[in-house]
C-alpha cells in the first residue's frame, strides 16, 4: 500500500528537481524568518497591519510552501507540524526575556490558516471526475 500524499502530487507527476530543491529553501527559510520576527520585542505602531492578520499571511504563506515543498508529507502532519510550530512561538513569546504576551487565539489564527490553505490546495489538486 502507498502512503498518502498531502495534495495530489501523484496527480501532478511532481519530481525531486531544482524546483522541490527550491521550493524546501523557501519553505525553511520563511519557517526561520516567522521565527526571528514573532520572537523580536514588540515596536508599537511599527505595522500596518492588526496581529492576528500577520498570523493568518505567515501561516498560510507556511501552508503553501509547505504543501509544495513536501508534497508526500500527509496533510495532516504539516497541519500539525505547522500548528505545533504556532504554538511553541505562543509558549516563546510568554517568557520573561522576550516580553510579548502569549495568546492563544494567535496559535488558534495559525492553525485555522495553514489548516485552510493546505485543505483548499488538495481539494483543488484532486483528480477530477
Amino acid at each position: 500500500m502507498r502512503p498518502r500524499v498531502a495534495f495530489g502530487a501523484d496527480e501532478m507527476n511532481i519530481r525531486f528537481s531544482r524546483g522541490h530543491v527550491v521550493a524546501q529553501s523557501l519553505f525553511w527559510a520563511a519557517m526561520v524568518f516567522t521565527l526571528f520576527v514573532a520572537l523580536l520585542p514588540p515596536q508599537p505602531g511599527s505595522s500596518l497591519l492588526p496581529d492576528k492578520v500577520q498570523h493568518a499571511i505567515a501561516f498560510c504563506v507556511l501552508g503553501l510552501l509547505g504543501s509544495y515543498a513536501y508534497p508526500r508529507l500527509s496533510w495532516v502532519w504539516l497541519i500539525a507540524g505547522l500548528s505545533l510550530f504556532g504554538g511553541l512561538i505562543e509558549l516563546a513569546q510568554g517568557t520573561s526575556f522576550i516580553h510579548r504576551d502569549r495568546d492563544p487565539l494567535d496559535w488558534l489564527t495559525d492553525t485555522i490558516a495553514c489548516a485552510a490553505i493546505v485543505l483548499a490546495l488538495r481539494w483543488w489538486a484532486r483528480p477530477k471526475r
